[in-house]
């Protein structure tokens, strides 16, 4: 039976779809701090890039993102647009032309909110229930999503905790072979590796296997693979097989084929940030280290931690809100110059 399961923590709810005992999609989403994909906004132009095909754009919140459009643009002209990448890979938003709202504006506004990663999963998996540990996010969900809710102890088992957590490592075991993932700000680098002999059939049964992590990691962008004891003249042979173990991927990823160095080269497209962003971030570290202090009931009330995890933390005051109700006392933050960027300490 297929379940979508929300494991609610101080600012971040993790999601599983589960059947049975297969892990069939992930997702994080922060309310405190949305990922804004399909946000609708009305934006000012900043700086018009006709040889990039847009132009810049500044919002309500004061980020700026790339607005593409064929259309000329003037700067300092408010125009309506939906985001169409969140910000990722040290990359910021992109959007898309949308309508305009009725009436006047005169300033750059935030009109509407798109789906949540819990909507998107809930959508791909109409019959699925789901089930969430936290009463208080019913509330945040859409009325139609209600009667599909069901409330649980706990959305997360050991065994779902530890394949979710896995999913932040480096390598994945895909059977006979090893995945290496080597994300960079341009693209994703896979190396796949085997301590026994492998060869074309052994790339071959596992190719189903690493389409499933991809997806899982929701890896995108360009993606070149590198196989594991296949001489470069064949490897142009593996294409098709990569191509249908991808075929079920929802972002239909486009398997382009095989580099003169012998790379399978494929894309996906960029929509949410991908998963390993998400976990290494600042604001990701931040909340690992509540839901932590929760799961392990450290003792103190002192968070003393570098530059960059305090200011994430204190960016989503909802996730301090949470943390403070759960744990029945407010967390007091402290910023360590000198830290390490991902050290902190309780007190």
């Amino acid at each position: 039976m297929t379940e979508i399961r929300a494991a609610c923590s101080p600012g971040e709810v993790r999601i599983a779809v589960t059947d049975h005992d297969t892990l069939l999609d992930v997702a994080i989403w922060r309310p405190g701090c949305p990922d804004g994909l399909e946000d609708w906004h009305v934006v000012r132009v900043q700086k018009a890039a006709p040889a990039l095909g847009g132009a810049f754009v500044l919002l309500e919140d004061g980020q700026s993102g790339f607005l593409s459009t064929r259309e000329a643009l003037i700067e300092g002209a408010l125009t309506a647009a939906r985001v169409s990448r969140s910000a990722q890979n040290g990359k910021g938003l992109r959007l898309r032309r949308a309508d305009m709202p009725a009436g006047a504006l005169s300033a750059p506004k935030l009109l509407e909110r798109g789906p949540t990663p819990l909507d998107d999963l809930a959508d791909r998996y109409p019959d699925a229930p789901v089930f969430v540990d936290n009463p208080g996010i019913a509330a945040k969900l859409p009325v139609r999503l209600r009667p599909r809710l069901q409330r649980c102890q706990q959305a997360f088992d050991a065994g779902l905790e530890t394949d979710f957590d896995s999913l932040s490592s480096p390598e994945a075991n895909l059977g006979l072979l090893t995945a290496s993932f080597f994300p960079t700000p341009a693209l994703v680098a896979i190396d796949l590796d085997s301590t026994g002999a492998p060869d074309f059939k052994g790339n071959v049964a596992s190719f189903p296997a690493l389409a499933r992590q991809i997806r899982l990691r929701n890896l995108s962008g360009t993606i070149l693979i590198d196989p594991a004891g296949v001489k470069t003249r064949k490897r142009p042979a593996l294409v098709a097989f990569l191509r249908e173990a991808l075929s079920d991927d929802p972002l239909k990823p486009d398997v382009l084929g095989a580099t003169p160095s012998g790379l399978l080269e494929l894309t996906r497209p960029r929509r949410r940030p991908p998963l390993h962003d998400l976990l290494s971030s600042p604001q990701g570290q931040g909340l690992s280290i509540l839901r932590t202090i929760l799961r392990e009931n450290r003792p103190g009330q002192t968070l003393t931690a570098s530059i960059s995890l305090i200011k994430a933390l204190e960016s989503d005051p909802e996730a301090l809100a949470d943390f403070t109700s759960r744990r029945a006392r407010a967390l007091d933050l402290v910023l360590d110059p000198n830290a390490t960027p991902a050290s902190w300490s309780l007190s």
